[in-house]
């Protein structure tokens, strides 16, 4: 094939983000011809579970398209979503680094997504033999953990409502456009991202849009700019008395 550029590789590129075009560009500016030509582009339907926690680290992907969660099942059989992933990370790539067979998280599809997938071999030939891009695997892996600790111990302090609103505020973050996010998925969803239970989701939706934070209309919900600056100091507040 001789591709010679990461575009030429991967012509989905032209139609995502420039955000994640120059992502993709960053993480395989080193990379080999040879790995180019090993790349496997592959369409997922939304809801799609493509690895499985135990399951043998078979491929390593990346997202060129779409949303994906990391979900846990094994508190008293309730589904967590307890990260969103929306930048180009190596789904792989944290096993690869702490020398692990199997993967340690499972990983589902929130949207329809394209996804570039790599065997493990050719993964990992690649990482032992460029040191650049080995660490930039090490410090988007340490960047991920470090969110993710910071979140868990910001939750520690969070209860109901205040959950609930540290959710939109990461989420206004991550998907708002021209101000206003639409919050999708259901209160069932929400109660998937948060550990809260559905009694408490309603509740505490029903106090957020009584006090103006959130705009409710019928299912629908929004957070406009105004509500998302508001919900950021309340989060802030709280977790600072603690």
């Amino acid at each position: 094939m001789g591709y010679k550029t990461i575009d030429e590789a991967l012509p989905f590129l032209k139609g995502v983000d420039p955000d994640r075009q120059a992502q993709f560009r960053e993480y395989f500016k080193t990379a080999p011809l040879w790995l180019m030509e090993s790349f496997q582009i592959e369409e997922m339907e939304k809801n799609t579970v493509f690895i499985r926690e135990n399951d043998p680290v078979d491929y390593v992907y990346f997202v060129g398209k779409g949303i994906i969660e990391a979900i846990e099942y094994r508190f008293y059989g309730i589904t967590y979503e307890f990260m969103r992933f929306d930048k180009v990370y190596a789904m792989g790539g944290m096993e690869f680094i702490m020398d692990l067979d199997t993967y340690k998280t499972t990983l589902r599809t929130v949207t329809r997504c394209t996804m570039v997938k790599l065997t493990r071999a050719a993964f990992e030939r690649w990482m032992r033999s460029d040191i650049h891009a080995l660490k930039h695997e090490a410090r988007l892996m340490g960047e991920y953990l470090l969110e993710q600790g910071r979140k868990g111990r910001a939750l520690l302090f969070l209860q109901g409502s205040d959950r609930l609103a540290m959710l939109f505020v990461e989420r206004y973050e991550r998907y708002a456009r021209n101000g206003v996010l639409h919050v999708r998925g259901g209160q069932q969803t929400l109660s998937n991202a948060t550990g809260l239970c559905l009694k408490t989701i309603n509740r505490s939706i029903k106090k957020l849009a009584e006090q103006g934070l959130i705009t409710k209309e019928g299912t629908k919900l929004s957070v406009h700019q105004d509500q998302y600056l508001a919900l950021k100091q309340i989060v802030a507040n709280v977790v600072d008395s603690e």
